[in-house]
């Protein structure tokens, strides 16, 4: 087993530690949680039942085999060198940073460490499905990616709308769209930004809409992404086009392809996002133990995040 401490008490600590604890106590033992706030540490230790509470981070981390970090991105980097110069590994939640130079820094002080990023897209089942499809498609053709909320943040984030509405760390490009275009560039493979559009309503708050034209591994990719245009909380569609067909993942953990009619066919018994994702999270956490004791994994690299990274951020300065 290894021992997986997390720091930050927010709905992707609480989500990792369920999985742990749930689906994962085989080979994972929580060592504990650590949040500069009172308030959520309360609400996590109640949430998970059992949860060792520690005093600091220099605590949780001394205690660790592996620290995931889920606080706000601003301070992922700090706690992230923190448990790599204790000799810990490190499980990160994307992005790196909102800071492309201290993600650069980062990476080549920590060059060779046992990292990963958190993008559960490595894991997918549906993900899996579709690359097992891709070679059907023939001479790719293009690439489409949609997002679109209802809301931004989404219902059950407004916990943390103090940072996600707002343009240093927050947004919808960093923490959805990163998804797709990690996808996209494990793939299809490298990312390059020809030209994009953002707008922002308010000068501090996060962006409600954006267009972006890339490429990757020479395949061209239409990028679009909104806030207000659904009635879905949230909704997601990456459809790859090629010369025999398309296919595509919708809402985040269908896989479909299109038959000769237009129409879209996916497995009959697939399941929803909701159901699947402590699933998914068991089998990140299966990476997680291995990249910890230094064997091969699925993961995303922090290369990889950062070249999604530039690619965001990009975007956000166009």
């Amino acid at each position: 087993m290894i021992g997986l401490g997390i720091i930050g008490a927010g709905i992707m600590g609480e989500r990792m530690a369920k999985a742990a604890q749930e689906h994962a106590g085989a080979f994972v033992r929580l060592t504990g949680v650590w949040d500069p706030q009172d308030a959520a540490m309360a609400r996590i230790t109640k949430a998970v039942p059992g949860l060792h509470a520690a005093r600091s981070a220099a605590e949780l981390i001394a205690a660790s085999d592996c620290v995931y970090v889920a606080s706000p991105p601003a301070s992922h980097l700090v706690h992230g060198s923190a448990a790599l110069d204790a000799g810990k590994a490190l499980f990160c939640e994307k992005p790196l940073s909102a800071n492309l130079t201290e993600s650069r820094d980062f990476l080549a002080r920590h060059a060779g460490a046992r990292a990963a990023v958190n993008f559960p897209f490595a894991s997918s089942f549906a993900v899996a499905q579709i690359a097992t499809w891709l070679p059907a498609l023939g001479p790719l053709q293009s690439l489409t990616i949609d997002v679109a909320f209802r809301l931004w943040p989404r219902p059950w984030q407004q916990d943390a709308a103090s940072w996600l509405d707002r343009r240093p760390e927050g947004g919808f490009t960093r923490e959805v769209m990163s998804h797709f275009l990690f996808l996209t560039r494990r793939l299809l493979g490298p990312l390059t930004l020809d030209q994009a559009l953002v707008q922002f309503p308010q000068e501090e708050q996060s962006e409600r809409d954006i267009r972006a034209v890339l490429t990757a591994g020479g395949i061209p990719v239409n990028l679009t992404g909104n806030v207000g245009t659904t009635t879905k909380d949230d909704h997601n569609v990456w459809t790859l086009r090629g010369a025999n067909g398309a296919i595509r993942l919708r809402d985040w953990s269908f896989a479909e392809q299109q038959g000769p009619d237009g129409s879209w066919h996916g497995e009959a018994d697939a399941i929803s996002h909701e159901r699947l994702r402590p699933l998914v999270l068991r089998r990140q956490l299966e990476g997680v133990k291995a990249m910890t004791e230094g064997l091969p994994h699925p993961l995303a690299t922090p290369q990889e995040a950062f070249e999604v990274q530039m690619i965001v951020e990009h975007i956000l300065m166009a």
